[in-house]
């Protein structure tokens, strides 16, 4: 049997990191479901510049939308919307399936709002509308400007995906964002039950410090921080607070395993996969990730509820002068900077297509 269908009868759901219109068209997407046990899909910004930078399937929709006088953002989100709601409309049996715990899609709102509250939450708001899915996640940064537009999203109705999340301390506080705006909404007698993942990232970590410890901490560090955040997912899942709102209609919010691509050639190529498999989590990987773990056909143990050996491996990156709070702030403002890195990218893209489409439009 697959590696990925033991991850599924595991409990944890597999989601697949990327989107480009070619996956949609092709029906590979449609196989990775069938095949895979893909139960839902993430983007951002770097997906879909690199998906609309290396594909000409978006050009036919670019003419058609420069033709009805939108141009750059705009432009972009229409695009967007148009694969997130498809891939959606692919997601909803399993959704409907599994009574709304599966089967979901995510799309990000601009990167360059990580420090706008106000602007974020517009955002969010506008296009949730605009998609009319119910499997739809609006992807929100926990950054410190980010925790106040999730809990109000959560209050709005509007499924959240929490990202750029590092640690068990930006974990706690996005959970405490989404139970904050599930409390409210049960305080003004509206359904609690609103739909979130709190996504952490884990390569990361491991990338950052690869120079900087001994050979015998490589591809140590973002395991460990996982399983001490998913000890703080298991002690919150099982306090007063949660159960009081899981009891009064509210659906947990489930912790997300992302960046759970091998950045180390020598390593595993399902290095992070097997050592983050646990019941009631997400691990949304990339294609080549998902496709190596097809290629496997065991897993390992389970994740450990009382985070296993982390505090001792992460008191030897402390000996190794590695301050743990000081680099996940830092990897939360680099992955901000990145996706705005990534958004003019995409909007240079979308720029430089538009440009290329009048002018062949203007020579015909």
């Amino acid at each position: 049997m697959k590696a990925t269908q033991l991850l599924h009868n595991l409990g944890q759901s597999i989601w697949l990191d990327n989107i480009t219109r070619d996956l949609l068209n092709t029906g590979t997407l449609k196989h990775y479901i069938d095949e895979l046990s893909v139960t839902g899909l993430t983007s951002n910004p770097t997906i879909f510049d690199h998906a609309i930078k290396n594909s000409g399937a978006y050009d036919t929709a670019i003419a058609a939308q420069l033709k009805a006088g939108k141009s750059g953002e705009e432009l972009f989100f229409e695009l967007a919307l148009d694969d997130i709601t498809r891939a959606a409309d692919q997601f909803r049996p399993l959704h409907d399936k599994t009574n709304g715990v599966d089967g979901w899609v995510s799309l990000e709102v601009s990167p360059m709002l990580a420090h706008d509250t106000a602007s974020t939450l517009r955002e969010a708001k506008d296009l949730h509308g605009r998609a009319g899915r119910p499997n739809l996640f609006i992807k929100i940064p926990g950054t410190k400007e980010g925790l106040p537009a999730i809990e109000e999203a959560i209050f709005a109705g509007i499924p959240v995906n929490v990202t750029l999340l590092f640690s068990r301390e930006q974990y706690i506080a996005a959970a405490e964002a989404f139970m904050r705006g599930v409390e409210r909404r049960i305080d003004a007698g509206l359904n609690p039950n609103v739909g979130s993942v709190a996504s952490v990232f884990i390569s990361r970590w491991d990338a950052a410090v690869a120079s900087k410890v001994p050979e015998s901490l490589r591809n140590h560090l973002g395991i460990a921080v996982a399983m001490r955040t998913y000890q703080a997912y298991r002690t919150l899942l099982d306090s007063p607070r949660w159960q009081r709102v899981f009891n009064a209609g509210a659906r947990p919010q489930r912790l997300l395993w992302a960046s759970t691509g091998t950045k180390d050639p020598k390593a595993s190529d399902i290095l992070y996969v097997k050592a983050l498999a646990a019941p009631f989590t997400v691990n949304t990987m990339p294609e080549a990730t998902l496709k190596a773990l097809a290629e496997h056909t065991e897993l390992g143990s389970i994740l450990a509820a009382d985070g296993g050996d982390c505090e001792k491996v992460l008191a030897q990156f402390a000996r190794a002068e590695i301050d743990i709070y000081a680099l996940a702030a830092q990897l939360q403002d680099e992955g901000a900077k990145s996706f705005v890195q990534s958004w003019n990218e995409l909007m240079g893209v979308i720029q430089s297509k538009s440009a290329a489409i009048l002018k062949t439009a203007l020579v015909a």
